[in-house]
């Protein structure tokens, strides 16, 4: 029986997905990356945002047209808008057989099962605050050298825009050994680099050993034979403290990369988020991390249009990153999502407000960025590569000097430096006449740059 699978939204949702597809390996079950091809449909939805959960809907709506017109018997939705919506999916999306939430991943055999069965009256909706974990051996796909891995489920800190605690329940760390063995695999399937993700990633073991464990498992992480990078993602700024800077600075593999979620700058709009933090104390917190570790690369996420924010508080804000020149930032516009305390509150800020804050912090983001990457030229660095960059792709073009003057038989590479994320970040692109393996490092000097991308020769 051949199974396609979509994974939607975050990359926690991404690890989910990499699970059922172990777990449906171990079945017997054939993956196809063709819905055409496909005797069942899996897709992993996400409900974060109004655009998420449209993005979901579209997507289970047009893969069920393969049920239409193709081999395909059944669609089984799972994650946050099936952990969410379940009642209403089988009510009003009659593509949908079977439903799952999002700890019921582990049970998705049996949905496959059921469907084949032909009995798609029941959704599989265990309850969220069950901790998965030790599953089988994730399938990730071929050639894949950053791997993402759950360190946490759930969240207690209930900001009043976010759905993601009445979704996935209350914070629930993994125990140490599952993660270690989780990461013992990954590195054996090929994986040189280990993002770890949670809601909240520096309140990592609180709740099982009683005190912030997260510098601890970074030291077990370390000692894996074949993990080279480990970066750390989603670490509120509170919870930051002198032990796991300890670790990002003496341990060499822990990358000097942060990324550390902040949502705004001005106390107002941050008590009313119900963030934990205020201005002064991001200002502390971020001086004392560069600091400490003068070469860390800080990436944000910001929110623009929160209930009641002024022009005047908006402007703050913008004047607040324009000081503090973050390396990596994302931006977006405050979502009103049902059921959150924000939903309710007064003086909702007009969407077309909110993306014109929206767009003018990202063009400042971009000049930031622009300029920081200029200065960046002439240095050299250890890049990751990831492979091969096709004929057709623009950054190739950038090479074509480079190429003429020295003959034919160039190959452009896309690397990563220790600054950037997969998929969020910049690249590095530089050329070589030789063939590289993904995941191999090599040291580059970096001869030009754009908003985001860096340009170099291979040494």
């Amino acid at each position: 029986m051949n199974v396609y699978l979509e994974s939607l939204g975050c990359d926690k949702n991404l690890v989910d997905s990499e699970i059922m597809l172990g777990l449906m390996d171990k079945a017997g079950l054939t993956i196809t990356n063709d819905p055409a091809d496909a005797d069942i449909a899996v897709i992993n939805t996400c409900c974060f945002i109004g655009d998420a959960k449209e993005e979901s809907i579209e997507r289970i709506i047009s893969i069920g047209e393969y049920k239409k017109n193709g081999r395909l018997k059944g669609i089984i939705a799972t994650g946050c808008l099936a952990e969410r919506y379940a009642d209403e999916m089988k009510a009003e999306l009659p593509e949908v057989d079977v439903v799952i939430g999002t700890t019921g991943y582990s049970k998705i055999v049996d949905a496959i099962k059921e469907i084949t069965n032909g009995d798609t009256s029941a959704n599989i909706t265990p309850d969220k605050n069950i901790l998965p974990g030790g599953e089988e051996a994730r399938v990730v796909p071929a050639g894949e050298v950053s791997s993402y891995i759950k360190i946490a489920e759930g969240c207690d800190k209930r900001c009043t825009y976010c759905i993601i605690p009445y979704v996935r329940g209350n914070y629930r760390s993994l125990p140490m050994e599952v993660i270690v063995d989780e990461a013992t695999k990954l590195a054996a399937q090929g994986t040189k680099e280990l993002i770890l993700v949670a809601q909240e990633t520096t309140l990592y073991g609180t709740d099982i050993y009683g005190h912030k464990a997260l510098p601890e498992l970074l030291g077990k992480l370390s000692a894996i034979n074949g993990i080279e990078w480990i970066r750390l993602l989603y670490c509120y700024p509170e919870e930051i403290d002198d032990s796991l800077i300890k670790a990002i600075k003496e341990n060499p593999k822990v990358c000097h990369y942060l990324d550390m979620p902040i949502q705004h700058s001005e106390d107002r709009i941050l008590k009313k988020m119900g963030r934990r933090t205020n201005k002064a104390e991001l200002k502390s917190r971020i001086a004392k991390l560069r600091s400490e570790i003068p070469d860390i690369a800080l990436r944000t996420t910001l929110m623009t249009g929160f209930p009641g924010e002024t022009e005047e508080e908006y402007e703050a804000m913008y004047n607040f990153v324009n000081e503090t020149e973050f390396d990596r930032l994302g931006v977006f516009a405050y979502s009103r999502e049902e059921g959150t305390p924000a939903a309710e509150f007064p003086d909702q800020v007009p969407s077309e407000i909110s993306n014109k804050r929206r767009d003018e912090l990202m063009e400042l983001a971009s000049a930031i960025s622009a300029d920081k990457n200029e200065a960046r030229v002439g240095k050299v660095y250890t890049v990751m590569v990831e492979g091969s960059v096709p004929d057709d792709n623009d950054n190739v073009y950038a090479f074509n000097d480079i190429i003429e003057a020295n003959g034919e038989g160039k190959i452009v590479y896309a690397a990563r430096t220790y600054m950037d994320a997969p998929s969020v970040d910049g690249l590095v692109f530089f050329v070589s006449d030789e063939e590289i393996m993904s995941g191999a490092f090599a040291k580059v000097k970096i001869t030009a740059a754009s908003e985001y991308d860096l340009y170099g020769e291979l040494i």
